[in-house]
């Protein structure tokens, strides 16, 4: 692919794209992939044959080059493009507008060093806080994620969790969430012990069952390779030769924060993810997820990773709903989220 470059003023740009028969899946059936960086950027686009001009202010258009250049890329390795891949290569390209070198930039961001290979599918960064959410997974021992639903944090931990476990760098995926909403008291609850947990571990059971065919879950299950358990039943272990995942982590005390930190063993790795917004601990109880954020954010080996309303990758009312929250919260003169300054 060439661009061919318009006035000075940088408001007109032309790609030109090498491979004809990608084009109907770059452009999308009736064009739609085009039309919605239109919506997006606020960007004209004309194609012509293997062409598309690309018209209006300079930033807009240089981020809609660099997503068709970002989606182009995706196409020749055989990866889909659709609604959710052209909104995250416009992310990608906003963030990566900041850079010296944009274009480069979000060409790492796709590059495959990045990509998490499972058995069921293969998983990109859809925006640049979780591209740098990804490089900490791979180079640190204890990951924070912390932001609003829908950016994908318990989701790609599952991910690399899965990655590494199936690639033999880990012998056991142990993924854990605090039984806030029953006080970590379940016996007075219904049925066996796996009726009275699996509730409160669904969402970590749908992520494992979007990576791994369904006989090997349950597999892994049975051999004990996957272990999903409330949080109070860490208590007294080492885990080793693990990949260790803390959901919902926003609703631990500082007392079980502390107890499920100090269980990281020898070629283990912890994340831990939650969202400061929606804490359902009793009012006056501290969170364990802010307490330890503050306290350990500066040692080597831990990273903390804020997502923002920007990261969203669900719906877009999803969005749009998580910025109606925060500007209440912006309102009312805080943002129980915001841990890092960022926004």
């Amino acid at each position: 692919m060439s661009a061919i470059h318009g006035p000075e003023a940088g408001t007109t740009t032309s790609l030109q794209f090498d491979d004809n028969n990608l084009l109907p899946m770059l452009y999308g059936q009736h064009d739609q992939n085009l039309a919605r960086l239109e919506q997006l950027l606020s960007v004209s686009l004309v194609s012509r044959g293997n062409q598309v001009a690309i018209s209006g202010p300079a930033d807009s258009v240089e981020a809609a080059s660099d997503a068709l250049n970002a989606l182009y890329h995706r196409l020749e390795k055989d990866l889909p493009v659709g609604d959710a891949e052209v909104d995250a290569a416009v992310r990608l390209a906003r963030g990566a507008q900041g850079n010296a070198k944009p274009q480069a930039t979000t060409k790492a961001l796709h590059a495959d060093e990045l990509a998490i290979r499972t058995r069921k599918r293969h998983i990109h960064p859809r925006s640049p806080t979780q591209a740098a959410y990804l490089n900490a997974l791979g180079s640190n021992e204890l990951v924070f994620g912390v932001g609003p639903a829908g950016t994908g944090k318990t989701y790609l931990a599952v991910a690399k969790a899965v990655s590494l476990l199936t690639g033999g760098e880990v012998d056991r995926l142990i993924l854990t969430r605090p039984a806030v909403e029953a006080g970590e008291r379940l016996g007075f609850l219904p049925g066996d012990l796996r009726e009275k947990i699996d509730p409160y571990l669904r969402p970590l059971y749908d992520a494992l069952y979007d990576m791994l065919p369904a006989e090997q879950v349950v597999a892994r299950l049975t051999s004990g390779e996957i272990e999903l358990a409330p949080l109070a039943f860490m208590r007294g272990r080492t885990l080793s030769n693990a990949f260790i995942i803390l959901d919902e982590a926003q609703n631990t005390t500082p007392v079980q924060m502390k107890m499920f930190l100090t269980r990281l063993g020898e070629n283990s790795r912890m994340a831990v993810t939650g969202d400061l917004s929606q804490v359902d601990l009793p009012s006056g109880q501290p969170s364990g997820l802010r307490d330890s954020v503050d306290l350990l954010s500066g040692l080597s080996g831990v990273a903390c990773i804020q997502f923002s309303n920007a990261d969203v990758v669900r719906h877009s009312l999803v969005t749009q709903i998580v910025q109606a929250y925060e500007a209440r919260d912006e309102a009312g003169g805080g943002r129980p989220g915001d841990l890092f300054g960022q926004s």
